[in-house]
């Protein structure tokens, strides 16, 4: 009774428990990873800096990030697409596109190969073709500028050349720092898991007052990082992209912001309909409350039967002459009853949005 009136109270909520199971299981969890952007950023970043290289102008850099990006639906290829709209590109059909997971993008234009995506990716890229990298150039400066920022950077090859490079910024969530704050209040270990580099992942972090961070990290290193918190203690994860979902699953309670890929929302446990990360630590409170709750339950459950059911076997006979009649018998199995479903119904006067619990 306690799990479906706490299934229905999160319901109204905008917290969908899929199962029993996932509801029971959030409130033992004691670690929390956060996946960066769409989680505990808004997933709606935009282009901020436009740094062209060899002689290219911004819009010549824009355009073939522009051809690159087109069919990515990645939010930052959604922020390079609105930036072109912005300057007028139009767009063109591109030869042998590839996604390289957790890398970067690769397409072919009348012939000229073109290849974006981190800068680590693409300076391996360059180092290994011979070519010219951007550590040969005055950009490094340009690229811990701009992550010490927060700011996510693109770097862009056409032909073998290094064209130049292309910042987008997120924003955090109104909620995230409010959210993290009281998942730590809770006693939940918290780590952001994000593909950007280090130093740009520390700056969101900080402002989410997130102390641990797995940077760089590729879609299948999530899964791991998941599995190496679920050795020391029952993890969490929470995420909303495709590349989340085997993370999702990996975790003892996987929670999709409604808001993501259908792929995680199927993949997860949980599902925030409101898409809000203040949501988690209401379900957290609320999971810990229900098994209290079926706890209590069972503790009275199981005092009635220990005084009612020796009654009913006469154990007083001998003592007073005593014995429990049939009728008050069950009379006292539906107070039993009673009282385990009024303590259930109790919940709804529970407010799993306050921090004090």
């Amino acid at each position: 009774v306690a799990i479906m009136v706490g299934s229905g109270m999160g319901a109204k909520e905008g917290i969908l428990f899929k199962t029993a199971s996932s509801l029971e299981i959030l409130g033992k969890t004691r670690a929390i990873a956060l996946d960066k952007t769409g989680t505990v950023t808004k997933g709606e970043p935009r282009v901020t800096d436009l740094l062209p290289a060899g002689g290219e102008s911004e819009e010549s850099l824009l355009q073939a990030a522009l051809l690159l990006e087109q069919r990515s639906e990645h939010p930052l290829a959604k922020a390079i697409m609105a930036a072109g709209e912005e300057y007028g590109l139009e767009l063109d059909d591109v030869d042998d596109f590839k996604a390289l997971p957790g890398n970067g993008l690769s397409a072919a234009y009348f012939g000229t190969p073109i290849i974006g995506g981190s800068v680590g990716f693409i300076e391996k890229s360059l180092k290994e073709s011979g070519k010219i990298g951007i550590s040969d150039s005055v950009f490094p400066e340009e690229v811990s500028r701009l992550s010490s920022e927060g700011k996510t950077v693109l770097a862009f090859v056409r032909g073998g050349k290094f064209i130049g490079l292309i910042a987008v910024a997120d924003t955090i969530k109104e909620d995230s720092a409010k959210a993290v704050a009281e998942l730590k209040k809770l006693g939940l270990r918290v780590v952001m898991l994000t593909g950007d580099n280090e130093r740009s992942a520390r700056a969101i972090a900080e402002r989410a007052g997130i102390d641990e961070v797995a940077a760089g990290v590729l879609p299948g290193g999530k899964q791991e990082v998941v599995r190496a918190l679920q050795e020391s203690a029952l993890a969490v994860m929470v995420g909303d992209g495709i590349n989340d979902a085997p993370a999702l699953t990996q975790a003892d309670s996987g929670i999709a912001i409604g808001a993501g890929a259908d792929v995680a929302i199927d993949s997860a446990d949980i599902v925030l309909v409101k898409s809000r990360l203040s949501d988690v630590p209401a379900a957290v409170r609320l999971s810990r409350r229900v098994i209290r709750t079926v706890k209590q339950g069972l503790f009275w459950a199981f005092i009635y039967n220990i005084i009612g059911i020796p009654l009913a076997a006469g154990a007083l006979i001998p003592i007073n002459g005593m014995s429990l009649t049939p009728m008050f018998s069950a009379a006292a199995m539906s107070l039993s009853s009673f009282c385990v479903v009024t303590n259930a119904l109790r919940l709804r006067l529970f407010d799993m949005r306050r921090s004090t619990e």
